[in-house]
């Protein structure tokens, strides 16, 4: 297919200089032509009366032999007309002498000069010449080895410029067609999964800019690819985890030997807490395949934030008052937002429920809000046990958590601030967090007051 290329754009650059030279030659002629006749006429003309007065002045003893003489040095092939209707033709070799008709030739014995109209015919004059006083009619025609040279001579420039531009046509379709097939090869290695390729960008044109947004290309998709497996492997481990307990749990309780009494239910609050883990890894899957999706719901209304928070505390108190976490609220006054209630409402126990599972008993989380120029400003800030500065970039990424070690004391899957990213991302608005270890996190979220045409 890229020898076909190639071949294509060889061919296709010949013909277009091909039909260039010979359009610039025929439209060159063309416009050329007369002034070309006319030239050639003046020097005829030029010509023949040097002669006649070189005639006149040498007064030659034989007029015949002057006259081819004449032709010889001019190459201008020469016909003589007398009154009594003779004709004696002095030319050079390969010549064809022109038909003069019989009036053109009364006409120059009358003693006028004559020149060809030129339009398709050949070039030629007539002028009046005396020969020991007798009256005759002597015909000039343009030499028509001149005009085999400059025929050749433009036959010649047309075939090496051909043959240098076709020259220059084959390196430039090479040099085409090896970015080009270096393009190929790097999207083949690319389909078959390796994502360690670059083109080189050799040139600032769109060959270049391709191969730079091809670069680009294959970078995300190692991005993609790395986000694929990273997914895939912590799906695995989080599914993984709870199965193994209930598993091993189940198992156990089955066999009844090798547990006490006292201890079935304990076991069997395991199981509940880990199925319910299973439960809501798969809500979370779900929601932000959904949010991902663009078909997703989004329902913009118009409420008060300030109620919507505090609802969301009150639906938390049984986990913050467990661990006698003191919660402020801090706002004047009521705030309308035009958002999708029940995605910010997500986001809002989201935020606090990462809140208070890291923050300490006898903690202290704030929840503040405020509103300008038509943005409304959120931000929770605790207590708790902070984030590490390297970690802070990663904590919105799927999966992720600060506790590298998975301390199952602090249980979650990693999705909850993914997902409340997600949503914020599709109000138009930016989540930031800002920490420092054993003093605590705050998580700041800017929304527009108003939404217009918001769509996953």
């Amino acid at each position: 297919m890229i020898k076909t290329l190639y071949v294509r754009i060889i061919a296709v650059f010949l013909a277009i200089i091909l039909f260039s030279l010979l359009s610039a030659f025929l439209i060159g002629y063309y416009f050329f032509k007369q002034e070309i006749h006319s030239t050639g006429q003046d020097d005829m003309m030029a010509v023949g009366e040097n002669m006649m007065l070189l005639y006149e002045q040498t007064k030659p003893n034989d007029p015949d032999a002057f006259l081819q003489r004449m032709v010889n040095v001019s190459a201008h092939p020469i016909q003589l007309h007398s009154r009594t209707g003779s004709v004696k033709y002095y030319s050079i070799p390969d010549t064809e002498h022109v038909k003069v008709a019989p009036e053109v030739i009364n006409q120059v014995l009358q003693g006028k000069e004559y020149r060809s109209p030129g339009r398709g015919e050949p070039t030629f004059i007539g002028l009046p010449f005396l020969i020991d006083g007798k009256p005759y009619a002597m015909f000039m025609q343009f030499s028509s080895q001149n005009e085999n040279i400059m025929n050749r001579m433009m036959l010649l420039i047309l075939i090496v410029g051909l043959f240098i531009g076709s020259i220059c046509i084959v390196l430039a379709a090479r040099y085409l067609v090896k970015q080009l097939q270096a393009l190929t090869h790097a999207t083949k290695r690319l389909a078959k999964g390796d994502f360690d390729v670059t083109v080189k960008a050799t040139s600032g044109d769109e060959m270049g800019a391709l191969s730079h947004h091809f670069n680009v290309m294959a970078k995300e998709l190692k991005q993609l690819e790395q986000m694929r497996q990273d997914f895939v492997s912590n799906v695995s481990h989080e599914i993984q985890t709870p199965l193994t307990s209930i598993s091993g749990f189940a198992t156990a309780l089955k066999q009844g030997n090798l547990v006490a009494e006292g201890n079935r239910n304990h076991y069997l609050d395991i199981i509940i807490a880990e199925s319910g883990r299973l439960s809501k890894l798969s809500d979370n899957l779900l929601k932000l395949a959904s949010l991902d999706s663009e078909h997703h719901p989004f329902e913009a209304t118009r409420y008060h934030l300030d109620e919507q928070i505090r609802e969301v505390v009150v639906t938390c108190e049984p986990q913050w008052s467990a661990k006698k976490i003191i919660i402020d609220l801090d706002w004047e006054g009521s705030i309308p937002i035009t958002a999708d209630r029940d995605q910010l409402n997500q986001v809002w126990m989201n935020l606090l429920g990462n809140s208070i599972k890291f923050t300490p008993e006898g903690g202290h989380i704030v929840i503040s809000l405020s509103v300008s120029n038509n943005e409304i400003w959120f931000a929770i800030a605790d207590s708790g046990i902070g984030i590490a500065p390297e970690q802070l970039d990663k904590v919105f990424e799927r999966f992720y958590k600060s506790d590298q070690s998975r301390n199952r004391s602090i249980s979650g899957s990693g999705l909850g601030l993914a997902i409340a990213k997600k949503i914020v991302v599709l109000h138009h608005g930016r989540i930031a967090a800002a920490s420092e270890e054993g003093k605590g996190t705050t998580v700041s979220v800017q929304l527009p007051a108003e939404q217009e045409g918001c769509k996953s």
